[in-house]
């Protein structure tokens, strides 16, 4: 008899859920994920697209290798941590100012061993991978998180409506990365029905 599939997005789902286009606080625990990271606008760096590929090509790499030991998951989605210089870059979509991490959840019995094991069948698929894939944990604690529906370039007024009045209104400072969670396949869905939970990690003033 197998166990069940663990899936993240059902077991988490608070962390993956959210109003449309109303920001609500958070308490985010300790996440396990898959880390790699980079800069400039992943539309064009080739960087981006390395990171995401061997992100994915670990993660699917661990999930056999669990399965295989009767602890089964589905591959969560994709995530990024977003941060710049100016803030202001991510409601005027300034790309080529943004340094990104990019990540996938993983379940927290995956420990190093397994990690390390993972990431050797991934580069022997894929060939070099970047230096920093890495296996990390990350808490964010309070945060305000919403919902977008739509293209990922019309997410400025929500975030600016954020930044400039949700924020100075409700006495928060930005306390971490803003933090995107891809509900929906861009190569699959219309851009206007794409999903997307937008967290930023905030402490009280």
């Amino acid at each position: 008899m197998t166990s069940a599939k663990l899936d993240l997005k059902k077991t988490r789902k608070e962390l993956f859920a959210a109003p449309k286009g109303e920001f609500v606080p958070i308490m985010v625990p300790r996440v396990l994920y898959l880390k790699a990271d980079g800069h400039g606008d992943p539309n064009k760096s080739p960087d981006y697209g390395r990171a995401v590929e061997a992100l994915y090509s670990t993660a699917y790499a661990l999930k056999f290798a669990c399965k295989a030991q009767g602890r089964d998951f589905v591959v969560a989605p994709l995530e990024g941590l977003w941060s710049a210089a100016d803030p202001g870059s991510f409601v005027t979509r300034r790309k080529d100012e943004w340094d990104w991490t990019m990540l996938i959840m993983v379940p927290d019995f995956v420990d190093s061993g397994s990690f390390e094991a993972a990431r050797a069948k991934a580069g022997a698929k894929l060939g070099e991978l970047p230096d920093s894939l890495r296996l990390e944990p990350l808490e964010e604690g309070l945060c305000l998180q919403a919902l977008h529906i739509g293209s990922y370039d019309d997410e400025g007024p929500l975030l600016a409506r954020l930044h400039d009045e949700i924020m100075p209104a409700g006495g928060y400072a930005f306390a971490g990365p803003h933090h995107e969670i891809y509900l929906g396949d861009p190569r699959k869905t219309a851009p206007e029905k794409l999903k997307t939970i937008l967290r930023q990690p905030v402490r009280k003033v």
